[in-house]
């Protein structure tokens, strides 16, 4: 009986971190918010979608290179991604001890993120609908004056290495949605849409004043700092850039 139960463990011990299913998605009630960029105080309006409830983790991107193998980190083209590509993954297909399999998937570039939806049959959240999920705390769908929540955001953001926690470990939102805050930078599919949006002067405009010391002048409390952090680290952004601390998730239209 002790070797059944000892051959038991073992053979749990060995599935441990294996094949994981694809993520669980809640639906986003639509709606209008106002953000950081949002001059017209009548704001934007979201449409109804389903969002994933957590990140993708290190396990499902290594099930999925399995299936999609170009984007192994010896095979996909710089064009697609840097040199930080799966930087700590012991090879193309061992996570290896440094890469926890329950923590969000990082060091991922926004063109593997995007065809990592394309193939689950989902896409990527607009930078809209990710604002408009992530203003929700654990009991209002728009918490943006909490200031509780807004200071916990910030508070969250000041935390090293929160890549290395697994999914999960932060609060469960209004929509049922886990760690959009406190766990790592998300892609979005038009992350640097704010700077890029057509070649006229006014894009200077928009770029000055959302980047720029007006942007500070401008924010009203908390949560647009908050924002802004997120928005100024989007428009840092490449395409092929592999980040450690930047992850995704996937989104779906209703």
């Amino acid at each position: 009986m002790i070797r059944l139960i000892i051959l038991l463990a073992s053979v749990l011990l060995s599935l441990a971190g294996r094949s994981q299913g694809p993520t669980e998605m809640k639906k986003i009630n639509g709606g209008t918010f106002v953000p950081l960029y949002g001059s017209d105080s009548s704001g934007v309006f979201v449409d109804d979608y389903m969002l994933d409830i957590y990140p993708v983790t290190n396990q499902q991107f290594l099930d999925f290179l399995k299936t999609h193998p170009k984007w192994k980190r010896s095979k996909v083209k710089r064009l697609f991604a840097d040199g930080n590509y799966l930087i700590k993954w012991e090879n193309d297909s061992t996570l290896g001890d440094k890469v926890n399999p329950n923590s969000a998937a990082t060091s991922i570039s926004w063109y593997a993120a995007k065809d990592y939806c394309a193939c689950q049959g989902k896409r990527l959240a607009s930078m809209d609908e990710w604002e408009y999920a992530a203003m929700a705390s654990e009991t209002k769908a728009n918490a943006q004056t909490d200031s509780i929540f807004n200071l916990m955001i910030i508070e969250s953001y000041e935390l090293p290495k929160t890549y290395k926690k697994e999914i999960g470990s932060t609060y469960k939102n209004y929509w049922g949605i886990y760690d959009l805050h406190g766990l790592v930078w998300e892609w979005t599919s038009d992350f640097n849409s704010v700077l890029i949006s057509g070649e006229s002067r006014q894009d200077v405009d928009t770029e000055r004043s959302l980047f720029c010391g007006s942007a500070a002048i401008n924010a009203s409390n908390l949560m647009d700092y908050a924002a802004f952090m997120r928005y100024a680290f989007r428009g840092s952004l490449k395409a092929n850039y592999a980040i450690q601390t930047l992850g995704f998730r996937c989104a779906k239209s209703n």
